[in-house]
């Protein structure tokens, strides 16, 4: 015969099995109580759950009727809410050893009696942080005391429930990160081409609008970009709030989706149109005592009319913004067939970044990254520059359309790879002692899956070790290629010794899900947290849990797009060592970071110590 107390032991393990294999929390419940039922007959078990208005909300009562459940569902907590309700109220276990008589169930005699419930010993389910999210009840048929055996088997379900809500907790918290965006709060990029998919394979008549703010730059140029972020999240909140019943998102800075259902008229998409417009264009924003007027421009295609597929969809769809926000801005514009003429200007772009790379007119900048407590410059991050035939600069945004282009893509990168490395042997040739660089790779980079042999290449013919090259990826970059490719990738250029550094993070395109899927050393903390962090209190926050988190984890930090002295100042203060922004320099070109090197690089090769901290950190 097997003991109770196996039989206890073996009910924790199948059940925290079923977490980690990721069951639902109502199945590992159910689970639970059947269990438990069985090693002490008699018993009839119940796990509650509390929302965050104090409600219970029953989870799992497989011995219960439905209608008890459904009886109890939003019951509120209190100090004689049954054995539940008032152990989650008062936070201690509540054990009631004769329903008929005792008054905490006075109000639900009528419910339980019928059911022969005489008994029920509930126990509050808590959190690590001391939070009561539940309770685990015993009932029984007659009045009686709970016996040893009964408390030890207590005990352990209110451990295991424990686990599992937290578990179930952490994986909803997660999921957010993952689906919606952090400073609005809509949908992010992710949820957005989950449910365009969707639709599209489901031959769904439907209308995708999209919607970018105008003049956001001129707003984070003048006001900075906490005030940029401020008319992003209230564009998001007046959109979301005019377009009840579409799906709102944020898939971008400042652009924005909105997916109609049921949609096959192009007088309801016009609309709609101008709902939103009316809506974001009805009150200026406030932001630390500047008025703010918001703007937006909106295209928009019909599926069907417009495209059959998704893909065809949306770019129909951006080829109408592009054609509003040059010729209409700040009002709607719906897919026409001229509109194509657009592409034209994206094909000459193409045609010139074409050009330059046979012309060798990509060309890297570079951008120091300062150690903050010294100043002293540790390592560059290098962007790519194309320079026109008259000689002006162009920066890598003006010619971002080439980028969709996988071949121009791959032969900039390829390019930028031979460059940095060339610089980098020069540099260190003249005794300037700067321990990495850092190129940034896009999605056509991974999809070859040959990046690590191309890294490889430009550093063995400049005679530099591997070491050297920091390759900094986008959260766009996991969410735009194939997950197993880019960790593969990833992993192998780690293994010949370079460091990967997540760029841009907390943008909203991904989640804290890929510090677990992907091998990273360093994160890059977007500059709209910087610009935010004198001013935003929740940015401070952030920031500061980011640097935590990283510590913990043994990865990296760097803080971007640092402006003011006073911004440098903060992140130090919170312990961050890394930083680099327009407070220091912009990106320049080589010969200039070269006397930057000679005034501000470190005098001395480093220490070992130095080194190790460097190179986990630049």
């Amino acid at each position: 015969m097997i003991k109770p107390s196996d039989r206890l032991q073996a009910l924790q393990n199948d059940i925290l099995e079923d977490i980690a294999r990721g069951e639902t929390l109502a199945l590992c419940m159910e689970r639970l109580c059947h269990r438990a039922e069985a090693i002490s007959p008699g018993v009839i078990c119940s796990v509650v759950t509390v929302d965050d208005e104090g409600h219970l909300r029953p989870l799992a009562s497989p011995s219960l009727p439905d209608h008890y459940a459904a009886a109890i569902a939003g019951t509120p907590t209190g100090p004689r809410a049954g054995s539940c309700g008032t152990a989650v109220h008062r936070a201690v276990p509540v054990e009631v050893t004769d329903i008929a008589t005792d008054p905490l169930w006075a109000a639900y005699t009528q419910l339980v009696l019928p059911l022969g419930l005489r008994a029920c010993w509930s126990t509050p389910i808590k959190a690590r942080d001391g939070r009561v999210v539940g309770a685990f009840a015993f009932y029984f048929r007659k009045p009686r005391r709970p016996r040893a055996l009964e408390r030890r088997i207590v005990a352990t379900c209110v451990h295991l429930c424990a686990i599992a809500i937290e578990h179930d907790e952490v994986r909803a918290r997660n999921h957010h990160l993952a689906y919606f965006d952090t400073l609005t709060r809509l949908p992010n990029r992710a949820q957005f081409n989950d449910a365009i998919t969707a639709m599209s394979t489901a031959s769904r008549r439907y209308g995708l609008m999209l919607i970018d703010i105008d003049h956001l730059k001129t707003v984070n140029d003048t006001l900075g970009h906490a005030a940029g972020d401020s008319l992003i999240a209230g564009v998001g909140d007046r959109l979301n709030t005019a377009l009840i019943g579409c799906l709102s998102c944020r898939i971008g800075g400042d652009e924005f989706a909105v997916l109609v259902p049921d949609c096959d008229s192009p007088a309801r998409m016009r609309s709609l149109a101008s709902a939103a417009l009316a809506a974001i264009a009805a009150a200026p924003l406030e932001h630390d005592g500047h008025s703010i007027q918001p703007s937006v421009t909106i295209g928009g295609a019909l599926a069907g009319e417009d495209g059959e597929d998704s893909v065809t969809l949306r770019q129909n769809a951006d080829l109408a913004l592009y054609h509003a926000k040059e010729t209409r801005r700040g009002r709607y514009v719906r897919f026409r067939r001229k509109l194509r003429s657009a592409m034209m200007h994206r094909t000459r772009i193409r045609k010139d970044v074409d050009g330059a790379l046979g012309g060798e007119r990509i060309v890297p900048y570079y951008q120091p990254i300062i150690r903050l407590d010294t100043a002293e410059i540790v390592g560059v991050e290098a962007l790519a520059r194309m320079r026109q035939d008259d000689g002006r600069i162009v920066t890598a945004g003006e010619f971002q359309e080439a980028l969709q282009d996988p071949k121009i893509a791959h032969r900039i990168t390829t390019q930028m790879l031979a460059l940095v490395a060339s610089d980098m042997a020069e540099w260190q040739s003249a005794g300037l002692h700067i321990h990495h660089a850092s190129v940034n790779v896009t999605s056509a980079d991974f999809q070859k899956g040959d990046l690590a042999q191309r890294v490889a290449r430009a550093l063995d013919k400049a005679g530099l070790p591997m070491r050297h090259l920091v390759v900094e990826v986008t959260e766009q970059v996991f969410m735009g290629s194939r997950r197993d490719g880019v960790a593969r990738t990833m992993e192998a250029l780690r293994a010949c010794g370079m460091l990967v550094a997540l760029d841009d993070f907390g943008t909203g395109f991904a989640s804290l899900t890929h510090l677990l899927d992907f091998p990273i050393d360093i994160i890059k903390i977007d500059r709209s947290f910087v610009s935010a962090i004198d001013s935003g209190a929740r940015s401070a926050v952030i920031v500061e849990s980011l640097l935590t988190m990283t510590r913990r984890l043994g990865m990296k930090i760097i803080a971007e797009g640092i402006e003011t002295q006073s911004q440098a100042q903060r992140l130090e203060e919170m312990g961050c060592r890394f930083g680099q922004g327009f407070l220091y320099s912009p990106p320049v070109p080589a010969l200039v970071i070269r006397e930057l090197l000679q005034r501000f690089g470190q005098a001395t090769p480093a220490t070992a110590l130095q080194r190790e901290a460097v190179a986990n950190a630049a």
